[in-house]
């Protein structure tokens, strides 16, 4: 995933974002209103209380070339594809999904994340845990019939 730091809003290269996404400034104030949703607050405080405290860049709105909300890379921290989101809520459950990989990265003595059966798990965990793979979202996406997952 190609990312590009945002730029200067008075710069030439400043631009609206494609496809109906965000700007990188738009998403950027997103990503600062996420910081007031309870779930985003008790990541944070037991990310600090476990000594994993974020930094003030430890979340950045990017510009991506996949079809993708974004995503958590050890050490780098969680990007925000702001050329793919359209409301808060998409923003609002990346955070919170990057915050869960984050918090497991943090507390887990064993994790590889190149092994696929520990990848699978922390996707899986961070899924459900964000509230991201509930039912209602599910069926608004129109991946989940009325009878059950066929």
């Amino acid at each position: 995933m190609a990312d590009k730091p945002a730029p200067e809003p008075r710069s030439s290269t400043f631009s609206s974002a494609v496809n109906g996404g965000k700007t990188l400034e738009e998403c950027q104030d997103m990503i600062q209103r996420s910081f007031r949703i309870p779930m985003v607050k008790f990541l944070l405080k037991h990310l600090e209380q476990a000594g994993c405290g974020i930094g003030n860049r430890f979340i950045k709105a990017v510009h991506c070339d996949k079809q993708i909300a974004g995503d958590y890379a050890r050490g780098k921290g969680i990007r925000v594809c702001g050329n793919h989101m359209n409301i808060q809520d998409e923003v609002d459950q990346m955070v919170i999904r990057g915050l869960i990989h984050a918090f497991d990265n943090c507390r887990a003595a064993n994790l590889n994340w190149a092994n696929c059966a520990h990848y699978a798990c922390m996707e899986i965990r961070a899924g459900h845990l964000s509230g991201d793979c509930h039912y209602k979202r599910e069926l608004l996406r129109g991946f989940v019939k009325i009878r059950g997952h066929e």
